[in-house]
């Protein structure tokens, strides 16, 4: 049994960031009445406008974000540029939507970040979720709130499932695996219907988190060098975004992900060494370089979708070995379409 998505209303918090964008179009797409909130700030327009961290590539990471803006627009979609960490702001506007589902993205995307800046992670991760879940707790939408493969830490074995103990490393997987206690306790109290949504690796068009994958293809168009932490080995479970909108999609649709834990990834592990050499087929003489591994990157590996695929009916589409490619040749053809951008980067 499913529920119809078109004419639901949805608020997506975070929701100009590179997921919740390409969610908010494709919930669109598919009738829904989706609601855009976000502050823009956090690895944002105005944190690449200021550039107070003086960021690589700044120019093409303000494109993508025009860009991303540019499609919520000729979509139809508000985009409601308001602070989630402020309640008093943040409550009333909830009120007027009145959505059927929040899904909530607001939080630090990174995990070096988060590290580095303890209190701006706990502030705009945690604090925004506490307040989208008090706000949430009388009319009761499903709430779907985005955790992280690195709440399990490091891989036991080669595969987790839902069900693995989870023993987070640093302060990102931490506040994500404090922010599933919190959903789930709002179930526990006020009936608060959830959904846990790990993802994994995620890649695609209009990243500007400067995640592996993207880092890897700007240095090859610049021709520099890719820098790898530790000898390549290590193992992540890519996840086009594409897949992981697919995911929610069906955990809107189908009441069987009501009150439940999902890994939304591509359920089968891949080495940093075979995504390098997916990109030399499209570069050949690119080189790299090896740096130590971060003390706080855990092992990790494949996510079992096999809960996914039974309760909801997801099925992955994209391998690395296709949506690697498929992303490659976006930026080839970006840069292709406009030059200026591509002598700005180098």
């Amino acid at each position: 049994m499913t529920n119809n998505i078109a004419g639901r209303r949805i608020a997506i918090t975070g929701g100009a960031g590179f997921i919740g964008h390409h969610l908010a179009l494709a919930l669109k797409r598919r009738g829904a009445e989706v609601d855009v909130i976000d502050s823009l700030q956090v690895n944002n327009l105005s944190a690449f406008a200021g550039n107070a961290d003086n960021i690589s590539n700044r120019q093409l990471y303000l494109h993508l974000i025009h860009e991303r803006l540019d499609l919520l627009h000729a979509a139809g979609i508000p985009v409601h540029v308001l602070d989630a960490r402020d309640y008093q702001t943040f409550s009333p506007l909830l009120a007027t939507i009145k959505p059927d589902v929040i899904i909530h993205l607001a939080a630090i995307a990174h995990a070096n970040q988060a590290n580095k800046n303890p209190y701006s992670t706990f502030d705009h991760s945690l604090r925004t979720l506490e307040n989208a879940l008090d706000c949430s707790r009388d009319r009761k939408p499903h709430f779907i709130y985005f955790s992280s493969s690195m709440v399990y830490g490091n891989f036991a074995t080669g595969t987790v499932t839902e069900e693995t103990h989870c023993e987070p490393l640093g302060i990102y997987g931490a506040l994500k695996f404090s922010g599933e206690k919190m959903v789930i306790a709002y179930n526990q109290v006020f009936g608060l219907p959830y959904t846990i949504i790990r993802p994994s690796a995620l890649y695609g068009e209009r990243c500007v988190s400067r995640r592996v994958g993207q880092v890897f293809i700007e240095n090859a168009l610049q021709g520099l060098e890719l820098q790898i932490s530790g000898d390549g080995s290590d193992r992540l479970d890519f996840t086009y975004v594409e897949d992981v909108v697919q995911g929610v999609t069906k955990a809107i649709e189908n009441p069987a992900s009501r009150n439940e834990i999902f890994n939304l990834t591509f359920g089968g592990s891949r080495s940093i060494a075979q995504m390098v050499d997916i990109l030399r087929t499209h570069f050949p003489t690119v080189t790299v370089k090896h740096a130590p591994k971060d003390r706080l990157m855990p092992d990790r590996g494949t996510l079992s979708i096999d809960k996914a695929r039974r309760l909801l009916g997801y099925e992955p589409a994209f391998p690395l070995e296709t949506g690697f490619p498929r992303y490659i040749e976006w930026y080839k053809n970006l840069f292709a379409r406009n030059d200026t951008l591509l002598r700005r980067i180098i």
